[in-house]
């Protein structure tokens, strides 16, 4: 399984999602060693993105562009 990661590595202090893929900087490091979690860590991506969209974060391919974090 590909990582989500898509190069942005820029945090949200109060979750410390990714606003590029989500994932937090635990959960990056972990990512080739923790095949088993894999399916369930990508899993709740998705809502954390949507959950930082809502609040005015850009994210995804957009976060890489407006440089907030």
């Amino acid at each position: 399984m590909a990582s989500p990661c898509i190069d942005v590595c820029r945090y949200d202090s109060a979750t410390g999602w990714c606003f590029g893929c989500g994932m937090t900087k635990p959960e990056k490091k972990r990512w080739k060693k923790d095949k088993e979690g894999r399916p369930a860590l990508r899993s709740a991506l998705a809502a954390r993105l949507a959950e930082l969209g809502a609040a005015g974060w850009p994210t995804g391919k957009a976060a890489r562009k407006a440089g907030k974090g």
